[in-house]
């Protein structure tokens, strides 16, 4: 029997080592699933289905003892074994007083023991169940003769059903009687329309009486369907031995209708049926949490359509209310369904784009709704031209909550109100702090191609056991006559907003394959260049063709190049991007994951990638000797290792780095222990002669 266990742990490293050693197993009894907050946790237990629970006392959101009081509350027919770290067992010792199962030290954790752990805790608690006291059937059900009623067996077959279930299931009891419970008792979820748990099943294996979830729809015999609300319960022996179950259910279908109805209209407008204000600020404190939570930005659009007075009085008000419904149905149109549209009120409407990479999407958008709403409305025989005012606000640099962020979108939109009719503007506070140095940045950027004044630097990448120079990442400067010498870190961002970051990366892919080529014609060691690639550019409909080009030209083998994204590259569009970079790979050029660790990798999204290399950034790195945090690091090294990739460590800067690193086994290092990013006649020089700096067998 496959029992699923719920890891309650912020730890990765922690969690790694419960998943890894269960999942590698070919007949794992065990399916582990991981949570890191406690709420998190709650929401799940309360779903049901958890055969245990491996509970860290110290959460993001709780600490303590308090932590097992809460979930042992939510789920107390469910065996809790606490993860404890040395120095804690006292307080997991009074988890135990207070009812956990046992608990275990984080540092002797391996398969045996686990397995051991969870076996146990799960066949005691079967047998602590079995001892409840009993409740005679007769009793259940005379309590619950007004509603349908139906018994089974240990076996989950059909005892007994009253008239009113008779009536509702369609099935007769005679027809019924010893037939699977779920064959006559048939029940999907109303949202997703799957097939619901078991409720029968449920009772009998937590041994306590449960209940269905809130949208539960009954399918009768001959199809027709009801909203059902229900209580199922174990029925006992004279020993406490569970022998079957019963459940007690009634038609709530007009209720429930009302329900929503009465929840939909007090959330949205009622001439539009978009989310009203109320609804709106729900969302928007929702995707803040969410954005957070995983460090993304969002954006507030306020939209005001110009002149709309005029329409009104001019067409009269009915005429005035079919243009805001059709304006309503384009802004639907125009944005992603994870995003919200909501009428603000008059002619005011106010767009939530709950996730945004950067800025720039935001101005995409807008551009995307003026275009759509410059169209004419046809209503009846007449053709009703409109224009909008649109003000943007960003999270989180406009405001850290809801109602910040519309009042700082409302005052951009009366900004490109001021500058005239079908404009945008961005919330102005933001503008003014940035604004002078942007626009002499954009202004330059815009010629630095032109003037060649762009050049590459590159970094080697060095073998931890060798010390030879396995490849170079190249590296942008942007050599300013007015301001010397600019970093990446300081122009890509606005290249990006203005739209230069393609031609900019086309120029370092073309540069850095000429100077790998240059290197090879000069009877160098041949090595890979590893250039960065932006979302914007590999979604470039030519890029597969650019790349082609460019290796043509310069007569090199596609594996001396090597393609650099990070998490949000990938994450961002999935299955173009996943096309793209098996293209890529089919072609023979190298890819690389950056910044590994920041996001929200795992294995399985991993696997669905054409991934060589994993880059772990700089950040893990530079922490080493923390314990909690060389615990994390050892764990994405080994991440890597099980997936047979090839794992490079950046910013690599002192000798105790070093040492860790090789003890780890992680294959390739990069960064200033070994040498900085130097321009390209330094590197070939590093390349010929191999630099002495590197000491590596001496570590």
């Amino acid at each position: 029997m496959i029992h699923k266990v719920l890891l309650i742990e912020d730890d990765p490293a922690v969690a790694g080592v419960i998943q890894m050693p269960l999942a590698d197993l070919s007949d794992s009894p065990f399916i582990v699933e991981w949570v890191r907050r406690l709420s998190d946790g709650l929401e799940r237990v309360s779903k049901g289905g958890i055969a245990a629970v491996l509970l860290d006392l110290f959460l993001p959101d709780s600490q303590g003892v308090d932590t097992f009081n809460t979930l042992s509350l939510a789920a107390p027919g469910v065996p809790i074994l606490i993860l404890v770290d040395v120095g804690n067992e006292d307080i997991a010792k009074e988890a135990v007083k207070r009812g956990a199962q046992d608990y275990l030290l984080k540092i002797r954790l391996d398969n045996y023991s686990l397995t051991r752990a969870l076996h146990s805790a799960i066949s005691r608690k079967a047998v602590e169940d079995a001892l409840f006291l009993e409740k005679e059937r007769a009793q259940v059900t005379l309590n619950s003769i007004g509603d349908a009623v139906i018994s089974t067996d240990i076996s989950g077959n059909i005892t007994y059903l009253n008239q009113v279930a008779e009536r509702m299931t369609g099935w007769s009891g005679a027809e019924a009687s010893g037939r699977p419970f779920a064959e006559v008792f048939q029940i999907i979820e109303g949202v997703t329309r799957e097939p619901a748990h078991n409720p029968m099943q449920l009772a009998v294996e937590q041994n306590q009486p449960v209940g269905l979830t809130s949208n539960c729809i009954l399918i009768r015999r001959d199809g027709y369907e009801s909203a059902i609300e229900d209580s199922t319960a174990p029925i006992r022996s004279r020993t406490g031995k569970v022998i079957g179950a019963v459940i007690v259910f009634r038609d709530v279908s007009e209720a429930r209708a009302m329900k929503l109805k009465m929840t939909h209209l007090a959330q949205h407008d009622f001439l539009t049926d978009l989310p009203n204000r109320l609804l709106l600020n729900d969302r928007i404190t929702q995707a803040i949490s969410l954005a957070h939570r995983h460090g993304n930005h969002l954006s507030v659009l306020f939209l005001d359509l110009d002149g709309f007075k005029h329409i009104n009085d001019s067409l009269g008000h009915e005429i005035g209310d079919k243009v805001l419904q059709l304006v309503a149905q384009r802004l639907v149109a125009g944005v992603r369904t994870s995003d919200t549209v909501s009428r603000h009120g008059g002619d005011e409407f106010v767009i939530l784009l709950s996730e945004i990479a950067e800025a720039g999407d935001a101005a995409i958008s807008a551009q995307k709704i003026l275009a759509a709403l410059a169209r004419p409305h046809a209503i009846s025989e007449l053709k009703v031209h409109l224009s909008a005012s649109i003000g943007i606000s960003i999270y989180p640099q406009d405001g850290h909550d809801a109602e910040t962020l519309l009042k700082n979108a409302d005052t951009a939109m009366y900004r490109a109100k001021g500058t005239g009719s079908n404009k945008y503007h961005f919330f102005s506070q933001n503008m003014n702090v940035r604004g002078v140095e942007r626009q002499s940045l954009e202004s330059s950027l815009g010629r630095a191609l032109e003037r060649r004044e762009f050049l590459l630097h590159y970094q080697p990448k060095v073998d931890l056991e060798t010390g030879a120079i396995t490849g170079a990442e190249a590296l942008i400067r942007w050599m300013n006559p007015d301001r010397g010498l600019i970093p990446a870190v300081q122009f890509v961002p606005f290249a990006e907003d203005c739209g230069l970051i393609v031609p900019i990366g086309r120029w370092v892919l073309k540069e850095a394959c000429r100077r790998a080529r240059a290197w090879l014609d000069a009877g160098l060691r041949p090595i890979p260049i590893a250039v960065n690639i932006s979302a914007l550019e590999i979604r470039a409909k030519d890029f597969l063709e650019y790349v082609c080009i460019i290796l043509k030209e310069n007569r090199l083998e596609p594996r001396y190049l090597e393609i650099e994204l990070t998490e949000r590259v990938l994450i961002r569009d999935d299955e173009s991007t996943n096309f793209v970079l098996h293209a890529l790979k089919a072609m023979g050029v190298r890819l690389a994951l950056d910044d590994f660790g920041t996001g929200n990798s795992n294995s399985s999204y991993l696997r669905r990638f054409p991934i060589d290399t994993l880059k772990i950034d700089q950040s893990f790195v530079h922490k080493i000797g923390a314990s909690a945090d060389d615990a994390f690091l050892g764990a994405m090294m080994n991440v890597g290792k099980n997936l047979k990739k090839r794992v490079v460590a950046e910013g690599v800067e002192e000798r105790e780095q070093l040492a860790f690193l090789q003890t780890e086994q992680c294959n390739e290092g990069q960064g200033y222990y070994f040498s900085p990013a130097v321009d390209a006649e330094h590197f070939a020089q590093l390349l010929g002669t191999g630099n002495p700096n590197f000491e590596i067998r001496a570590v």
